[in-house]
């Protein structure tokens, strides 16, 4: 097959685009379409400082490398979950962002779980006998949203792809979850503390961003968290796959059709958010979940509350 740019062999051929292309011509596709996503969504301009989340696989730092590659101002913030195993998850993810931070000149800002929480993923999950993946998610984003507050980043990036964005679609459909629908989209503005988030690669595939890392010698982990073994996500992202490979396209039509409606799910009044007591990030309670945690992971440990954060005065 051959490359539709310049008529070279092609390294891939994406269906749902009907189009080849060979290693020379893909990443300059890959940057024009991301370019024309990020301006379609309206998510930044060159005048922002983007803070973009990585954990050392393929998408994120896909992501990370594109945005510098298009002249934008975006630093990495690596979260340290303390996963290790017999693959040594976290050491080996670090290192990859630490590696693509030098590839690229940029700045990575580094936050270790284990010391703003007391504890690792691994050792929160047995204290709170909550899910490993419910108590990351949690910490990432409160982490990630009072990190970029206090270093004055604009936009927070994540590495969320279409694979992603559709499995949680159907996910949320399924359940007929109207308030996590009227929340799902490419960009989430800045409102009450809370700063904007966006995902670029909210129209790359898993298979595009792959491409992409691979041909720009991008050094991530192959090795997926152990944690995420058997999550219902990964059955959901199979099943679509099925759909796209009979019907290329698929995916992209039901997250279109999905945008195109997402206004009927809206909530009719805005949830209020106040500051948290605690800490003073938004929360739509009096303490928020995140010190909520981190109180009740230190009464386990019987140790004090980090330094830098508040005592509390209610819990």
């Amino acid at each position: 097959m051959k490359c539709r740019k310049c008529a070279n062999k092609a390294m891939t051929y994406m269906p749902e685009h009907k189009l080849a292309l060979c290693r020379e011509c893909y990443s300059p596709w890959f940057l024009d379409y991301m370019e024309r996503t990020i301006k379609k969504f309206k998510m930044f301009t060159r005048r922002d400082r983007l803070l973009v989340a990585v954990s050392g696989g393929k998408d994120s730092l896909a992501l990370w490398h594109a945005l510098t590659a298009l002249g934008y101002e975006a630093d990495g913030f690596y979260i340290d979950l303390g996963i290790e195993g017999q693959n040594h998850y976290s050491a080996l993810s670090r290192r990859a962002c630490e590696m693509m931070s030098e590839k690229l000149g940029r700045r990575l800002h580094v936050v270790s779980v284990r010391e703003a929480v007391g504890a690792p993923i691994p050792d929160i999950q047995q204290i709170t006998a909550r899910q490993a993946c419910s108590a990351c998610g949690l910490i990432k984003r409160y982490t990630m949203n009072r990190y970029s507050l206090d270093a004055g980043y604009d936009v927070i990036a994540t590495g969320h792809n279409l694979d992603d964005e559709v499995a949680v679609l159907f996910a949320n459909v399924l359940h007929w979850n109207r308030a996590a629908l009227a929340r799902q989209y490419p960009v989430l503005d800045e409102r009450e503390g809370l700063k904007k988030k966006v995902k670029p690669l909210v129209y790359f595939t898993e298979k595009q961003t792959t491409t992409y890392a691979l041909a720009n010698k991008i050094p991530y982990i192959r090795d997926e968290c152990p944690y995420a073994v058997g999550a219902t996500t990964l059955y959901y992202k199979d099943v679509i796959a099925q759909l796209e490979h009979r019907a290329p396209g698929t995916k992209r039509r039901f997250l279109d059709g999905f945008f195109a409606l997402r206004d009927l799910f809206a909530e009719p009044e805005p949830v209020t958010l106040t500051a948290c007591s605690v800490c003073g990030q938004p929360t739509t309670g009096t303490v928020c979940a995140y010190c909520r945690l981190v109180d009740h992971v230190h009464r386990r440990l019987f140790h004090p509350l980090p330094e830098s954060l508040p005592q509390p005065t209610e819990v």
